[in-house]
């Protein structure tokens, strides 16, 4: 059985404890089982209304959502990671904690846009000539960006992409259109890339780890948000192996994703992958994030 049909079966099982709600919400015209009736209960409570003013504030789209709440599906990736850093916005103690625990050198979290947390982070410019440049829609964004400043002062961007249940086949996305915005960013002799060879990078979800890479490299180039450096952060639970293991690009070698995408990059530090577990457990020393914890795991762990 997969990962994603162990997670519905799973999630279909606590539906009326943890949520309340009768599911039959309706997904691509069906009404399904694992998609909620309501769909803001999706949300934690401690961050529900002011994550729907967020996205309302910031022009955000739902994904498969309506213009005011998120989707109800219990197993969308966009929730999932909003549930686990929303909280986190207002939370400087919080925020430094999990950057200290990805880099030793952080001592402190500082604000993105108004809080420790950006969510669909595009930066402050249009850096990679793609035709739109709009908050979650239409051109390469990042699920949540943070920023931490070290013991000399400098600032790095960490740039988080957050996933869940994804899974991806062999198929290239390779065509003109793509090829004239990234194809000459990833041959030039500064990309953060040690190979050339621009079809291998086609196949998701290393076409996206690539846009992301591309942003990350020029955002600190152009010192986006006074920050001179990056660290590329691709949250995956450890039991989706479907995700971690299945090396989609037929150009690309290595035993995961981990391996494979390093293998192609100058600098491969600036990249990991972890568990949403591993990424909180900075967390679980700090007094006043219980209730978030648990909700983590009666939810998702």
């Amino acid at each position: 059985m997969s990962y994603r049909e162990q997670e519905r079966r799973r999630v279909i099982n606590i539906r009326e404890s943890l949520f309340k709600d009768p599911g039959n919400g309706v997904f691509f015209g069906k009404k399904r089982d694992f998609v909620l009736s309501e769909p803001a209960l999706n949300l934690w409570e401690g961050i529900r209304e002011d994550a729907q003013q967020y996205f309302k504030r910031n022009k955000i789209p739902w994904w498969e959502g309506n213009k005011n709440d998120p989707t109800g599906h219990l197993l969308s990736s966009q929730v999932a990671c909003l549930n686990h850093l929303y909280y986190l916005r207002q939370r400087k103690d919080l925020a430094t904690a999990i950057l200290a625990g990805i880099d030793s050198e952080i001592t402190n979290a500082l604000i993105v846009d108004d809080g420790y947390v950006e969510f669909e982070f595009i930066g402050t410019n249009k850096y990679l000539s793609e035709k739109s440049w709009t908050k979650g829609a239409n051109c390469t964004s990042i699920d949540a960006a943070m920023i931490g400043k070290n013991k000399k002062g400098k600032k790095k961007l960490f740039l988080i992409e957050w996933k869940y249940t994804e899974y991806y086949t062999s198929e290239s996305k390779y065509n003109n259109k793509r090829a004239k915005v990234y194809d000459d960013l990833i041959k030039n002799s500064c990309s953060p890339f040690n190979d050339t060879q621009v079809e291998k990078f086609y196949y998701e979800p290393f076409y996206q780890l690539m846009r992301q890479t591309l942003l990350g490299w020029k955002l600190a180039e152009n010192m986006d948000h006074g920050c001179s450096d990056y660290q590329h952060i691709h949250v995956i639970p450890k039991e989706n192996k479907e995700l971690l293991n299945n090396i989609t690009s037929p150009y690309l070698e290595g035993d995961n994703i981990s391996e494979a995408w390093k293998s192609i990059l100058k600098n491969p530090e600036k990249y990991i992958t972890i568990s949403p577990q591993e990424f909180l457990s900075p967390c679980s020393k700090i007094i006043d994030s219980k209730s978030l914890l648990l909700y983590l795991k009666m939810r998702y762990w």
